[in-house]
């Protein structure tokens, strides 16, 4: 599902149980918060997909301890949660040898209900065995921890455990995705915003929060900062001018030129009120143009290096390389993984 930005937000009620920990539960409700918001702060660009509304659902709507001594304040009751497009339970604090069975009656009642009326559920690590207690993996594959593995096989033997994945999704449309380990919450987080607000602000999520492989730092993840807000009526005009026409040949002499500046002059005036020289702004328009046609298409390197302005595929990669800190084949596998995702 890929929705406008104006449509309406997407509901989440994330579960909070006795048993909740709640490092994943707050991960989440920091992540969907975000959604449509943190990236059109951060660049001046819009949202590219409905925003998210995440709220903590407890069984009373009262604080419950957790395991970790940190309280989890829900801010709503199974009572009063009715109206929900995705329900999460995430990771449970359960002994391996106790039986799970009939432990949560009033969750898992709802949960059934939430199901029959239409929402996707989902679980982190070992909320999926509330999901089985709930009678709702019967039959399915599902996710989870490694180590509740043998709770699976000896409570919850009809379903299908694939116990070495990171996401599981499904059931009809894909309405039951149950995650793997504690940390597979990042993996759901992405998943679901690429399903539910669209890959491109999936991929923003990424970019925000450095999802997925860290292993050659952040600037791979690095989006173009919004430019300084200034008066200078020359320059802006000059910025909107080339927003139409960074990939043509010297767009900071073209630039100058249409300023009536001298290039000095220009380039002075220009760094002063957008905080970049004028080349750095040329540049990232190129590089940021060439990140969207990586992520979003399956065009050469040497097409995109030629789309956005350079004719020698060499010095793009180089200055790619440079910008990222990765090159444009490791960039593209690393983002097009999220549009990859099953639904």
């Amino acid at each position: 599902m890929v929705a406008a930005a104006d449509a309406a937000p997407v509901r989440v009620s994330l579960l909070a149980l006795p048993e909740t920990t709640p490092a994943a539960l707050y991960g989440l409700y920091e992540v969907f918060g975000a959604v449509g918001v943190v990236w059109p702060d951060l660049t001046g660009e819009p949202a590219a997909g409905p925003r998210i509304n995440a709220r903590i659902v407890g069984v009373s709507g009262e604080t419950p301890g957790s395991i970790a001594g940190v309280p989890i304040a829900p801010q709503a009751s199974l009572q009063e949660a009715t109206d929900c497009d995705i329900v999460i339970v995430t990771d449970l604090a359960l002994t391996p040898d106790g039986d799970p069975r009939g432990r949560w009656p009033a969750a898992t009642a709802w949960l059934r209900d939430r199901y029959a009326k239409g929402a996707t559920l989902c679980s982190v690590c070992t909320g999926s065995i509330l999901l089985a207690d709930a009678g709702l993996l019967d039959g399915l594959e599902a996710t989870t921890h490694w180590s509740a593995a043998g709770l699976f096989g000896q409570y919850f033997p009809s379903v299908r455990l694939r116990a070495e994945r990171i996401l599981v999704p499904a059931g009809p449309e894909h309405r039951i995705v149950t995650g793997g380990g504690s940390s597979s919450w990042e993996d759901l987080a992405v998943y679901l915003v690429a399903r539910f607000c669209g890959e491109v602000e999936a991929v923003r999520i990424a970019k925000i929060f450095l999802f997925g492989d860290r292993s050659e730092g952040q600037a791979p993840y690095a989006g173009r900062v919004r430019p300084h807000r200034h008066e200078d009526a020359v320059i802006a005009d000059c910025q909107a001018w080339i927003a139409e026409r960074y990939a043509g040949e010297n767009p900071v002499a073209r630039m100058a030129a249409r300023s009536g500046l001298s290039e000095r002059t220009f380039t002075r005036r220009f760094k002063a009120a957008t905080g970049y020289s004028p080349v750095d702004y040329a540049q990232t328009l190129r590089i940021e143009e060439a990140k969207q046609l990586l992520e979003t298409t399956n065009e050469p390197t040497d097409a995109v290096a030629a789309q956005v302005g350079y004719n020698d595929p060499a010095f793009f990669r180089r200055l790619f390389k440079r910008r990222t800190g990765t090159t444009p084949a490791r960039y593209r596998q690393r983002f097009r993984s999220i549009a990859a995702l099953p639904r």
